[in-house]
């Protein structure tokens, strides 16, 4: 999709965009005109406030197909994501529910209310079989929505009941909060938590993930998972070739200080319309590095800039991707990360409403 010809609206503080994207699969496209009089009553016009709305999903639990990820299934309490993060892949599934993958994505959050009642039932039921589920495969499921709706926490304590492994990934320290049924969790080998960290520079992370920790609350976060007894690494995502590349080795270094035991990292990735968001970023917030960074990015995804091909659409392809992948092996081995790899243990999986007696333990 080329980028929209219209004059583009300023940048909105603690927003990721203020672009609404036409809707891929919309005939028709509607945006506010920038030029428009208001008023004399009106002034400018206001900041958008995130609004909430009921997911009436009947399920929770979403198989996946991917075999670049090593896991066959996710779940996410909410669809948008106010972290509003100029990069993120997941936008597009805005364009799913009638709205757009710009503006819309993180002013308008889908909230999965039942989603531990719904979690509670598919592992009651004898159809499921025992492994681990993702949190967070695509929005943050540690959003700031979740200091509201606690549907993660009530998802986690469903986890703990039943002893079924997660793994979680997150860039939000609420999940600290959490501490409790981590660790509950973690005495039973049923949990991982990976903390996203993209840049170590405070000030640029509060221009590319407006609402999301800043890096030094994100290994502080580290720590306390780390002393609580939880199994924590570091994802370094994405890695934006040109602008934060050059920090994969400092962020290593500083993850695993702060208590990481494994790390992993994943490209840039601007499928469908992110790529408009993301070229407006840079038009507004690093315009004389957008060439160097738009030509890096093509040379490690032959030629353009997205390839979703399996095997390449997380690590690239190229001279610049088999770099970027050996600064990494020898950097996360200088650190001491993935020396040892964190098995979740699905042997222990019970059904509590089954058997009256486990209840006497369920605290155990």
């Amino acid at each position: 999709m080329d980028a929209p010809d219209s004059p583009r609206p300023a940048a909105i503080p603690g927003r990721g965009t203020a672009l609404v994207v036409p809707n891929r699969f919309e005939r028709l496209h509607l945006e506010p005109d920038p030029d428009a009089d208001l008023g004399p009553d009106c002034g400018e016009a206001p900041h958008p406030r995130t609004q909430f709305y009921d997911d009436s999903s009947e399920s929770i639990l979403n198989p996946i197909d991917s075999p670049d990820l090593g896991i066959s299934m996710g779940l996410n309490p909410y669809r948008g994501c106010e972290h509003g993060c100029a990069y993120c892949y997941a936008r597009p599934t805005h364009d799913y529910l009638g709205w757009d993958s710009g503006l819309a994505f993180e002013t308008k959050i889908m909230v999965k209310r039942r989603a531990p009642e719904l979690l509670r039932a598919a592992f009651a039921s004898k159809k499921w079989r025992p492994q681990t589920v993702a949190m967070s495969g695509v929005t943050d499921c540690y959003q700031p929505a979740e200091r509201h709706f606690r549907l993660t926490r009530g998802c986690l304590e469903v986890f703990a009941k039943f002893r079924n492994p997660v793994s979680v990934i997150t860039k939000n320290a609420l999940i600290t909060r959490d501490l409790d049924v981590l660790s509950q969790l973690a005495r039973h080998h049923c949990v991982s938590a990976y903390v996203s960290v993209t840049t170590l520079d405070t000030e640029l992370a509060g221009k590319l993930e407006p609402r999301a920790a800043r890096p030094e609350h994100r290994l502080r976060t580290i720590r306390k998972l780390a002393d609580a007894g939880v199994p924590v690494g570091v994802m370094v995502a994405p890695v934006i070739p040109g602008l934060t590349d050059a920090e994969l080795p400092a962020i290593l270094a500083a993850a695993a200080e702060a208590g990481a035991r494994s790390a992993g990292y994943v490209l840039l990735r601007l499928p469908y319309s992110v790529k408009d968001v993301f070229l407006q970023w840079l038009d507004d917030h690093a315009p004389g590095k957008k060439a160097r960074i738009i030509d890096r990015i093509e040379a490690l995804r032959g030629g353009k800039l997205n390839d979703p091909s399996w095997g390449a659409r997380l690590s690239g392809q190229g001279v610049f991707a088999e770099q970027l992948r050996t600064l990494f092996e020898i950097t996360a081995r200088r650190a001491g990360l993935n020396r040892e790899r964190t098995e979740l243990d699905p042997s222990g999986f019970r059904r509590p409403e089954t058997n009256g007696q486990l209840s006497l333990f369920e605290g155990a």
